[in-house]
C-alpha cells in the first residue's frame, strides 16, 4: 500500500458553515490541490462521503488499483475524506472508489469538484491548476464593477459552441482559442452586448446541449483546457462584449461517474423520488433540503463568477425547481406544509444563491428562465421576491412566435397576441429571448415560421426583430436568426454560413448588425426598460390595418423614440398618429430600408407636427408607413 500522508486544508475550515450550507467557498478546499507537504510536491485530495467506509484514490499513477491510496476520514463527524498523494501532480487521471456502509455499494466517481475531465466518452477527473492564468480583462472589469446597471443595453448572442461554428477540413469543434478568434471578432462586429453560452461545464452526452452535467467546476474538455477557456472570457471582456453562463442547478444525470447514488446513498439527490427524480429529462434532482447540496450548488456559481471572471448567470429550469409538480401529474407529487405546490427549500435555495452573488461580487447579473405567474421572480428579497436580475419572458416569446406565422390576411383579428405582453411587463425584469429552445423539434427556425413569399419573409423576420428591440425590456437572439438561417438548429452541425453568399442573409444580417448599433445609441431603448415610465401607447387598437404605435423614453425627453409597426403588407400614406408634443419628426430608422432588402418606402424629409388631438393626444402628425415594417422617428 502506497503512503497517504495526513495533510489537510481543513485546518481553518468552519465545518458548522459547512454543515449548516453557508459556506459558498468549497472549492477552496475540495477537489485536487497541487500543494507541497513535508517538502514533498503532490497532490492533495479531499471528498465528502458520510455514507462510505472507505474511499480510495485510483489513478494512472496506481493503475486504478482502490488498495494502494486510501483516504482517511475526518474526526469531526462531517464525513469529508482527505490526504495527500506525493510525486503526483497536473495531468494525471483520477476518480474517487468508494465502499458504502450501504450494503457495501462500490462506486467509482469523478471529482464533483474536479476542475478539468477527460473529453468524452472518457470520464475521468484531471489534476489539473488554472491559477497560473494572467487575466488582461482589468478595466472590463472595472467599468462592469462601477457602472453595469439594469439601466444598460443587453443584446445578447445565445451560442452553442459546439455547432456555432465547425472546422469543415477536419470535420471537428473549434477550439476555445480559435473561437477567441473568430467568434469574438464576430459578435463584436454584429454590435452585440453580451454572448451567452449554452452550458459549457463538462457533459457527457452531446444531444443534451450540456444540459445534463457531470464536472460542475470543469468547463468542457471538448473544446480545450480551463486556461484556453479563461482566455475566451478574456477576449470577450477586452472586446468590451460580456459573458453569461448558463448555469444548471436543478437537476443532473445519473451517469455513473457523475454525482447520482455518490456514496452509495442519495448524496446530491433527493432521497424521494417525488423531488429527486425529473420525468421529463430522467435525470435527478439536487436536495435543497440538505445544506451541504446548497453549499456545494451555491460554491459552484461563486467559483464561475470568481475564477472565470463571468459577469451574468442564466439559471436553467427554474420553474421546474419551485413547483413541487411541475410536470407530474395527481399522485406524482405531496404539497408541501401549507398545503401549497412551492417546492420551499428551492426556493428558499434561490433566494440565498441571489443574496449571496449580489453580496460578493459588484456589476454582476443572474436571469432566471422562468416560464410561470411565479410572484416577483426579479423582486429583492428583502421584500419577498425571488433576488434575480432579470427574468426571460416566456409569455412574450410565444406570443410573438404564434402571431408572426399567421398569414397577414388574418393579423388584424390577433392584434390583441401582440400588445398583450404590454400589460405585465413591467410586472418583472424582463429579458425578451428569441432562444435555442425555439428553433428545434420541429418548431421551425425563426425565418421558417414566417408566412408568405421569401420577399414578404424576410420582412416579417425584420419587422419581428425590430418590434423585439423596441419593446421594453433586454434582448436575446439565438445564433443563425441573425442572418435568416432557413433550416432549425442542429447541434451535430455547424450553421449554414454558406447562407451567406446571398443577398436576402446579407441583408438581414446588416439589419441586426444596424439595429444592435441603434439599440446600444439610444438611451430611450434601455434606460426605462423596466419602468413604465419608457413606455406610452399611441394606439394599438387600429386592428383593421393591424398597425400599432408607441413612445419609448429615457432620462432625456429630447431623445424620445416614436415607434410605428405595420404587420401587413400594406403600405399607408398620410397615416395619422397622436403625439404628446409638437415639433417635427424624422425618420431614423426604417426596416424597409432597401439597404436591408426593403422595398425602399421611407419619410426622407421632416415632418410638421400640427396642433390637433388625435390618439388622445394634443397633437398629431401625419406619416407613410412601408409594409411589413417597423419604423421609428424622432423630434427634431
Amino acid at each position: 500500500m502506497a503512503q497517504v500522508i495526513p495533510f489537510s486544508l481543513f485546518t481553518d475550515f468552519d465545518i458548522n458553515l459547512f454543515k449548516s450550507g453557508k459556506h459558498y467557498n468549497l472549492f477552496e478546499k475540495f477537489g485536487s490541490h497541487i500543494v507541497t507537504c513535508e517538502g514533498e510536491k503532490g497532490t492533495y485530495f479531499a471528498v465528502w462521503a458520510p455514507s462510505a467506509k472507505s474511499v480510495s484514490v485510483i489513478g494512472d499513477f496506481n493503475y486504478w488499483n482502490a488498495e494502494e491510496h486510501p483516504l482517511n476520514v475526518r474526526w469531526d463527524s462531517s464525513g469529508i475524506w482527505e490526504g495527500f498523494i506525493p510525486n503526483i501532480g497536473k495531468g494525471s487521471l483520477y476518480k474517487y472508489a468508494i465502499i458504502s456502509h450501504n450494503n457495501n455499494i462500490k462506486t467509482e466517481k469523478a471529482d464533483p469538484y474536479g476542475t478539468r475531465c477527460e473529453q468524452p466518452p472518457k470520464t475521468a477527473s484531471i489534476i489539473w491548476d488554472n491559477s497560473d492564468y494572467k487575466w488582461k480583462d482589468k478595466s472590463w472589469m472595472s467599468y462592469r464593477n462601477e457602472k453595469n446597471g439594469l439601466d444598460k443595453p443587453y443584446a445578447v448572442y445565445e451560442v452553442h459552441l459546439g455547432s456555432w461554428m465547425k472546422n469543415v477540413e477536419e470535420n471537428r469543434f473549434l477550439t476555445y482559442t480559435e473561437l477567441s478568434e473568430t467568434l469574438v471578432a464576430y459578435v463584436k462586429d454584429m454590435n452585440f452586448t453580451h454572448v451567452e453560452f449554452m452550458p459549457i461545464m463538462e457533459y457527457p452526452y452531446d444531444p443534451s446541449w450540456g444540459y445534463q452535467i457531470t464536472g460542475y467546476f470543469a468547463p468542457t474538455s471538448r473544446f480545450g483546457t480551463p486556461q484556453e477557456f479563461m482566455g475566451l472570457v478574456d477576449a470577450f471582456h477586452k472586446a468590451d462584449i460580456g459573458v453569461i453562463l448558463d448555469w444548471v442547478p436543478s437537476h443532473f444525470p445519473s451517469d455513473a461517474h457523475g454525482l447520482g447514488q455518490f456514496d452509495g446513498s442519495c448524496l446530491y439527490e433527493h432521497p424521494d423520488e417525488k423531488k429527486g427524480y425529473h420525468p421529463d429529462w430522467k435525470s435527478l434532482i439536487f436536495n435543497y433540503e440538505r445544506p451541504e447540496v446548497r453549499s456545494f450548488l451555491i460554491s459552484n456559481a461563486v467559483y464561475w463568477l470568481q475564477n472565470y471572471h463571468i459577469d451574468v448567470l442564466r439559471v436553467d429550469a427554474v420553474a421546474s425547481m419551485i413547483y413541487l409538480d411541475y410536470s407530474r401529474e395527481d399522485g406524482e407529487w405531496e404539497p408541501n406544509i401549507y398545503g401549497g405546490n412551492e417546492n420551499l427549500a428551492a426556493v428558499s435555495f434561490l433566494k440565498e444563491c441571489n443574496q449571496a452573488v449580489y453580496s460578493m461580487f459588484d456589476g454582476i447579473q443572474t436571469i432566471a428562465e422562468e416560464s410561470t405567474a411565479f410572484t416577483g421572480v426579479t423582486n429583492k428579497v428583502e421584500f419577498g421576491g425571488l433576488g434575480f436580475g432579470m427574468k426571460w419572458m416566456m409569455g412574450w416569446m410565444h406570443d410573438t412566435l404564434n402571431y408572426f406565422k399567421k398569414d397577414p390576411i388574418y393579423r388584424s383579428y390577433h392584434q390583441n397576441d401582440i400588445t398583450f405582453s404590454l400589460a405585465y411587463t413591467f410586472s418583472e425584469h424582463f429579458m425578451l429571448p428569441i432562444s435555442h429552445d425555439e428553433v428545434v423539434y420541429g418548431k421551425n427556425s425563426v425565418l421558417g415560421r414566417m408566412p408568405g413569399d421569401e420577399w414578404q419573409r424576410f420582412a416579417n423576420l425584420r419587422l419581428m426583430l425590430g418590434y423585439m428591440y423596441t419593446h421594453p425590456g433586454t434582448k436575446l437572439l439565438f445564433m443563425g436568426a441573425e442572418f435568416g438561417q432557413y433550416n432549425e438548429w442542429n447541434f451535430l452541425t455547424s450553421l449554414d454560413w454558406n447562407l451567406l453568399e446571398f443577398e436576402p442573409h446579407i441583408h438581414t444580417k446588416a439589419y441586426v448588425k444596424t439595429l444592435n448599433k441603434l439599440y446600444q445609441n439610444t438611451p430611450a431603448l434601455y434606460e426605462k426598460g423596466f419602468s413604465q415610465e419608457g413606455f406610452e401607447w399611441i394606439s394599438y387598437d387600429d386592428h383593421q390595418n393591424a398597425v400599432m404605435s408607441y413612445i419609448r423614453k429615457g432620462h432625456d425627453q429630447e431623445n424620445d423614440l416614436i415607434v410605428v409597426c405595420n404587420f401587413t403588407p400594406n403600405s399607408h400614406k398620410n397615416y395619422d398618429i397622436g403625439l404628446p408634443r409638437k415639433g417635427s419628426l424624422i425618420e431614423v430608422f426604417s426596416s424597409d430600408n432597401e439597404a436591408f432588402g426593403g422595398s425602399g418606402i421611407i419619410n426622407s424629409k421632416a415632418i410638421k407636427v400640427e396642433k390637433k388631438t388625435w390618439n388622445n393626444k394634443p397633437f398629431k402628425a401625419s406619416i407613410t408607413i412601408p409594409p411589413l415594417a417597423i419604423t421609428i422617428f424622432k423630434y427634431k
